[in-house]
């Protein structure tokens, strides 16, 4: 009896601890953080790729008497605005009117004399705009700059002039050799102005080769520092610039006064942009450039 009690406990015993054998252990509980760092990896998204900002390119048209200045101008306005580049085209603005009128490229027109920009103006008056041109975007033209015109003469001048009035009196004596910009050419319109305030025949004194001409006013400057002439008249700016001695300057009574105007064109691929350079154009900054040669803002 006593072995049979034993067996049977030693089988209870046996039967329990394969039961209990073939349980699985509770899963130990794991942390947000745990889970998350045994989840697999999922692909990064690739990065977007952030394309360059276009570049604007603004194309001015601007008189020859401008090349030094609006050059400096151009480096200052370029490091403030790394999006935009400017690219010049200098030369008499007769030159320049003819070549927008002709389809050339351009964003904004700064010109010597208000006939050329009036001759782009659809609303300038019909003797001006005889072709009846409209290029000047309405509601951007302004009067930018004023200038002036100044008698200069060679390194020792060595004709000894001293005025206009002086140069008047030569001239009708045949006795010395001026230099003057062409009839499309602003500061030569200025200087016909002079020759009738002096009663001067222009056509007789080229005749009698009194005058030589220049396509713009730094084709006058030159030949002035060469000494190829005995005068010229030219802008003070320019004078300044080839560092030509200036004996007078001629007043608004003689040639009237010398503005600039300037004007976004409607034919310009970035209007906006040639605006926003046209307003820099005015501020303290780029005036003191202007002034610096001569320029003053225009009244």
């Amino acid at each position: 009896m006593k072995k049979t009690l034993a067996l049977l406990l030693a089988l209870t015993m046996v039967f329990a601890l394969a039961a209990c054998g073939g349980q699985s252990a509770p899963a130990a509980t794991q942390t947000p953080a745990e889970e998350a760092a045994n989840q697999p990896a999922e692909e990064a998204a690739p990065a977007e790729e952030t394309a360059p900002a276009e570049e604007i390119e603004l194309i001015v048209f601007a008189a020859a008497s401008m090349t030094e200045t609006l050059t400096e101008i151009k480096g200052l306005y370029e490091a403030a605005n790394p999006g935009v580049k400017i690219t010049y085209n200098f030369d008499s603005s007769g030159t320049l009117k003819t070549q927008i009128q002709e389809g050339a490229e351009c964003d904004l027109f700064i010109s010597a004399g208000q006939k050329q920009m009036n001759q782009l103006d659809s609303t300038a008056s019909a003797e001006v705009n005889t072709e009846g041109l409209d290029f000047v975007l309405q509601g951007s033209r302004i009067n930018l700059l004023e200038n002036k015109v100044v008698l200069v003469v060679p390194e020792g001048n060595p004709k000894g002039i001293e005025s206009f009035d002086q140069l008047a009196e030569l001239l009708k004596n045949g006795d010395v050799l001026m230099a003057m910009g062409n009839s499309d050419v602003p500061v030569g319109q200025y200087t016909q102005k002079i020759l009738a305030y002096y009663e001067l025949s222009e056509e007789d004194l080229a005749a009698a080769g009194a005058i030589t001409y220049g396509t713009n006013v730094k084709e006058v400057t030159t030949q002035v520092s060469e000494a190829s002439v005995d005068c010229g008249v030219v802008y003070c700016t320019d004078a300044f610039s080839a560092g030509l001695t200036v004996v007078e300057g001629a007043t608004a009574e003689m040639c009237g006064q010398v503005i600039y105007p300037a004007a976004v064109l409607n034919v310009s691929t970035h209007p906006e942009a040639a605006q926003s350079f046209l307003d820099y154009l005015t501020t303290d900054e780029a005036m003191a450039v202007f002034e610096a040669v001569g320029f003053s803002p225009a009244a």
